[in-house]
């Protein structure tokens, strides 16, 4: 898999989005990171370490912290400068865990996807009463806890089951296509005025969800144990 991703990593082109990141040239041949809102600000506290995407990406803005790390929720205010694509390879793969190794594979035709029944149905434990979840619960649970501009940023893949049935018919069709940038069109169904995104000309890595995450599969229990609407 390695191999996968650095004949697809090395193929991208400074400037680039991967979620809420901006990655960008610099007049040294470095690169730099930045939240795609603080494009134009300049007064950014500076890391100069991989690493460091650690901590940047621990906590949103008020300081709370973030389970989700696709979640459409990065804190702003920072600017991390690397000299190496190596560098920048594992900076980013901090932010967003496995992304980058799923764009691969989904660009070389190899990405498997899992449905949500198949992963409720293999749940055990406190979890496997998940798979009792309805049909109309998973529509309307899907919709919530996925949506981009409150939930997840991930284009999901996945289907509800193996009949191929849509993950939820109340999400926008932008939700599962790997060629809409998520924070644009999350931004797009915000009141006019609401500019939290920056407007550069850079082309899109997408988040790519393959299969439910573990957050989902707990919020299907909950579901059917009464825990949440």
């Amino acid at each position: 898999m390695r191999d996968l991703i650095e004949e697809i990593f090395n193929g991208l082109a400074a400037p680039f989005y991967f979620g809420q990141i901006l990655v960008q040239k610099r007049d040294d041949d470095g690169l730099v990171l930045l939240h795609r809102d603080d494009e134009s600000l300049d007064q950014l506290q500076r890391y100069q370490d991989a690493e460091n995407a650690i901590e940047i990406a621990k906590y949103d803005d008020a300081g709370n912290y973030r389970p989700l790390k696709t979640a459409p929720n990065l804190r702003h205010g920072w600017r991390l400068e690397l000299a190496t694509v190596d560098e920048l390879r594992r900076a980013l793969d901090y932010f967003y865990p496995s992304r980058l190794a799923v764009f691969a594979a989904w660009k070389k035709g190899c990405l498997k996807t899992t449905a949500l029944r198949e992963t409720l149905d293999r749940q055990s434990g406190m979890y496997r009463v998940a798979a009792k979840i309805s049909d109309p619960q998973i529509n309307d649970l899907v919709a919530d806890f996925c949506r981009s501009d409150s939930g997840c940023l991930r284009t999901i893949l996945w289907k509800r089951d193996r009949n191929g049935v849509i993950a939820s018919t109340k999400l926008p069709k932008e939700k599962f296509d790997p060629g809409v940038d998520q924070v644009m069109a999350a931004c797009s169904r915000r009141p006019a005025g609401d500019a939290r995104a920056s407007h550069s000309e850079a082309a899109t890595v997408p988040l790519l969800c393959q299969e439910p995450c573990n957050l989902l599969v707990a919020e299907c229990r909950k579901v059917v144990k009464g825990e949440s609407a």
